[in-house]
């Protein structure tokens, strides 16, 4: 992982705003762990540190951290796939993760999505911006109102609370961002989302994609629950039909 990270630090008269949150920060560079997590640190936030997905995984079963900052580009095991067994595992499934990589290109950010993150923060960055992201995704873990229970429609099931997907009473087994497409395309059938709505819903305001991340997603639905479920409006958006 390159090191073009910016020099500058959070200011040290700050109140803490990250107070009782564990944040486990992964990356192969012993620089780059130490910069982040002396920032992030002085924000009031427990750090724990892995130099590899393996180490990760194993950090994350046993501290359950609010959130993880995951490298891509790792020795043993990359962040994708780190990404996806964390998305496995029933303890570590619903933790926050959000890539940090020097990488911008749209096929690793669909990569990184498809793999289950929440968020893909590109370098150089800013300390202070790094916490305002890291902040921002908290909150909206936090602040988010989730319906629970199931909804059936059909053919299909959604549990919630379970995260997952039921067709024809077989069970899929989906990524995160598609799960969570889905349940709101699902929440109001016949309803059309913007894609500025599924953006700001799904991915929040505060994350960077472009109009092909969500085709691809919607394009890998259709695939898993059948074509005629979600309908596209030409220039605006998508809907549910049951």
């Amino acid at each position: 992982m390159s090191s073009n990270l910016h020099s500058g630090s959070v200011s040290d008269n700050q109140e803490p705003m990250l107070s009782r949150k564990k944040i486990l920060v992964v990356d192969d560079e012993e620089d780059i762990l130490e910069f982040l997590s002396y920032n992030i640190s002085k924000e009031g936030a427990k750090v724990y540190k892995a130099n590899n997905g393996l180490e990760a995984i194993g950090i994350a079963k046993s501290k359950k951290p609010d959130l993880i900052l995951l490298d891509v580009m790792m020795p043993e095991m990359d962040g994708v796939e780190t990404c996806i067994q964390l998305r496995e595992h029933g303890d570590t499934k619903n933790i926050i993760i959000a890539f940090l990589t020097a990488r911008g290109e749209d096929y690793s950010q669909i990569a990184g999505f498809d793999a289950g993150a929440d968020d893909y923060i590109t370098k150089p960055i800013k300390p202070r911006v790094l916490i305002s992201r890291i902040k921002a995704l908290l909150r909206r873990k936090e602040g988010a109102i989730q319906s629970v229970g199931t909804t059936e429609v059909k053919s299909l099931k959604i549990d919630r609370d379970r995260y997952v997907v039921v067709k024809d009473e077989v069970e899929l087994n989906l990524p995160k961002k598609e799960f969570e497409l889905l349940a709101l395309l699902i929440s109001v059938p016949g309803k059309v989302f913007t894609r500025e709505s599924i953006l700001s819903s799904v991915w929040g305001e505060d994350v960077v994609v472009g109009d092909r991340t969500i085709d691809v997603h919607i394009r890998k639905l259709r695939e898993k629950i059948g074509s005629s479920h979600i309908k596209t409006i030409k220039g605006v958006g998508y809907k549910f039909e049951e």
